[in-house]
């Protein structure tokens, strides 16, 4: 892959592809903006996947500024504008030059970094101008061992100091991961605008079905265990326990697509269940004030995949030790839980994943500095569990009661006052 002057000095080691997939993850935060935006994708080609996707991610009031991956790409990349026809030609631009760009709210690599860590970071550092306030760098890496000469593990830092978001695309050639930085902080307001993030780590089963990325790794092992069990002893008939419970392990991560409501006003089940209990209750470690705690228990037959209630920005998030009661019970409030706690227009919101008597392992998304749309997957708690949202008490009116059965990002279990 040939050196773009549109992503400063990434360097090479190899042949590196961007799909479909890939690149609808390295365009989707400019695709879930449903307000006016600007975004930049430099290092695009005319038939490069990245540029088809950000393009489907224009509305009316979006502007998107192309930087041709050569000298020789930007006839062709203007050329391919136009034959899309006025709304596109109207909204979208081609520099012949990244210095001729102007800050964006979100700025894309359509090339993968596959070069060394210096150049990588000599990249970033090309590219941090043209980053408007709170915006967002996307880029991706080869995920196979020893796909670059040391971009990987750059980017890899990168996140850890800077990082909003990271997906894993296997469906790839070589598969990718695709990193989202923001350099500086994003107003909270801005949540309240975007769309759930896409999530590519999903296995899809149809349009509104997906498996969980946890799921296909565990329906993975327990084939693993049936096909050894086969090997081992051939004339047992003891593989058929693990591959029978293989779908059944699988279908515990379905991740099945949810109608948001529109209603600004509306706080959304943060998970699948039943609702144990609705509360008042003081809590410091979130603040002054009580907090209306509505706590939902989820059984091994719910989904599980957890969702956000609110549009926000998430603040915080830290383990509580504990034991492991049984999740429907009371004293299952103290068991190991994972808490997100997310600033809101409204005030702080919070998300406890709680563990119960069989799960053992909760799984958490969301890093700190990142946005989350009202409705936006960001964890999961493997098997039966405990899902509670604490709400400003005094700012929301509960709309569930004890017994009620809750959808995950669907459901209005609370209502801002």
């Amino acid at each position: 892959m040939a050196q773009s002057p549109a992503v400063p000095g990434p360097g090479t080691s190899g042949a590196a592809l961007i799909g479909e997939r890939a690149a609808r993850s390295l365009t989707a935060e400019f695709a879930r903006h449903q307000g006016p935006k600007t975004g930049l994708v430099v290092g695009v080609s005319a038939d490069s996947a990245v540029l088809a996707a950000a393009l489907d991610g224009l509305l009316p009031g979006d502007s998107l500024t192309l930087v041709p991956a050569g000298p020789a790409d930007a006839a062709d990349l203007r050329a391919h504008v136009t034959a899309q026809g006025q709304f596109v030609a109207e909204r979208v631009r081609v520099l012949d030059s990244l210095s001729e760009a102007e800050p964006a709210d979100v700025v894309v690599a359509a090339q993968p970094y596959t070069g060394t860590a210096e150049d990588t970071r000599g990249a970033l550092d090309g590219l941090v101008k043209y980053l408007a306030e709170g915006a967002v760098f996307t880029a991706a890496v080869p995920a196979r061992p020893g796909g670059t000469a040391g971009a990987a593990a750059e980017l890899d830092r990168q996140a850890v100091l800077f990082g909003v978001g990271t997906d894993l695309v296997l469906r790839n050639r070589p598969p990718v991961r695709v990193h989202r930085l923001r350099f500086t902080p994003a107003a909270v307001g801005t949540a309240a605008r975007l769309a759930p993030a896409y999530r590519p780590s999903s296995v899809p089963l149809s349009r509104t079905m997906h498996i969980d990325s946890n799921g296909v790794v565990a329906g993975g092992i327990a084939l693993g265990l049936a096909a050894l069990a086969r090997l081992s002893r051939p004339k047992s008939r003891l593989w058929l326990v693990p591959a029978l419970a293989a779908p059944a392990v699988a279908a515990f991560f379905r991740d099945p697509e949810r109608d948001v409501p529109e209603d600004p006003d509306a706080v959304v089940a943060a998970a699948d269940g039943q609702v144990l209990s609705v509360q008042r209750l003081p809590d410091e470690r979130f603040g002054a004030g009580e907090f209306l705690r509505i706590a939902v228990f989820l059984s091994v037959l719910d989904v599980h995949v957890n969702r956000s209630p609110v549009a926000g920005k998430v603040a915080d998030y830290f383990v509580a030790d504990g034991g492991f009661a049984a999740a429907m019970r009371p004293d299952a409030e103290h068991n190991v839980a994972a808490y997100t706690v997310l600033d809101t227009d409204r005030g702080t919101v919070v998300v406890a994943q709680r563990t119960g008597l069989i799960a053992r392992r909760i799984v958490q998304r969301a890093p700190i500095g990142a946005l989350l749309a009202r409705g936006e997957r960001f964890g999961l708690i493997r098997f039966g569990s405990r899902t509670d949202v604490y709400l400003p008490a005094d700012a929301a009116e509960p709309l569930v009661g004890p017994g009620d059965k809750v959808i995950g990002g669907s459901s209005v279990i609370a209502r801002w006052r």
